[in-house]
């Protein structure tokens, strides 16, 4: 059989895509050969999964379970076989050349590749000074709550090793959610969930320099308000679920091993 280490990793690229035809049109062919690209249609209505076939006939499309880019990658990751996980935005966002910085990053050792727009070479021709402003809090406030040193909490491009998806305990896609509704982890917040979950995991993170670029065609399907308060939630609820989860580890651990009626302490 052969290891990992004998060979180079096979990379699974997530495109999330709702009514991004026009987009995917520049985007898709611009994306390296790599072992699967994996297009996941948000129920769009502008012909997206049409394109996306045409224009990059080796990608596969699936369509997402519920809505939001939460599930929306969710699914992507599930449906993934490659080695490792790169997520990529359908909006020509995101530049398909950095993707071997986010590879070459995780081959040195890192479990995670995180893009940051705030490093050194990153940079962005996109956000406005009001979600910088809004970044900068969340950022600070996660990193004081989780003892991070993220600069860059809200961006969405990132790659990771596939096998450390368990750990992550993302909302399945196979979950109903009642009358059409997002569960929670559904919606933009996944970007800020996967952070820190990276953080209780305590997984070795490496920030890349990223540069994000304008949208190519039409409007984001970000809401700078609703989605900062979703981010914000799910700061302060992972930080309380993971001092329960980790207290919980903690009584687990001091408690000895049950004995079965036939076993005898011994000493």
């Amino acid at each position: 059989m052969t290891h990992l280490e004998d060979r180079e990793p096979t990379v699974s690229i997530i495109v999330p895509a709702r009514n991004e035809a026009k987009n995917l049109e520049i985007v898709l062919p611009q994306l390296p050969d790599v072992h699967e690209i994996i297009v996941v249609d948000g129920h769009s209505v502008d012909g997206t999964p049409d394109v996306a076939r045409r224009v990059r006939p080796d990608a596969q499309v699936i369509t997402q379970t519920r809505r939001g880019k939460g599930n929306a990658l969710v699914c992507g990751f599930e449906q993934a076989t490659g080695d490792i996980i790169v997520m990529f935005d359908a909006d020509g966002s995101a530049d398909a050349a950095e993707i071997p910085r986010f590879v070459a990053a995780l081959i040195a050792g890192a479990d995670v590749s995180k893009g940051s727009r705030f490093l050194p070479g990153g940079g962005s021709e996109d956000i406005t000074p009001h979600r910088r402003m809004g970044n900068l809090l969340l950022n600070g406030m996660t990193n004081l709550l989780l003892g991070t040193r993220y600069s860059d909490l809200c961006y969405g491009y990132n790659a990771f090793w596939r096998r450390i998806l368990d750990d992550l305990d993302l909302p399945s896609s196979r979950l109903v959610a009642p009358d059409g509704q997002m569960l929670w982890g559904d919606g933009f917040e996944i970007e800020t969930l996967l952070n820190c979950r990276f953080a209780e995991n305590r997984l070795t993170v490496v920030e890349v320099p990223s540069v994000e670029l304008l949208r190519i065609h039409g409007e984001s399907n970000l809401n700078a308000v609703s989605d900062g308060l979703r981010v914000l939630k799910t700061v302060l609820d992972e930080r309380l679920n993971f001092r329960s989860r980790r207290t919980l580890a903690d009584a687990r651990a001091t408690v000895p091993p049950r004995m079965d009626e036939h076993e005898v302490a011994i000493g």
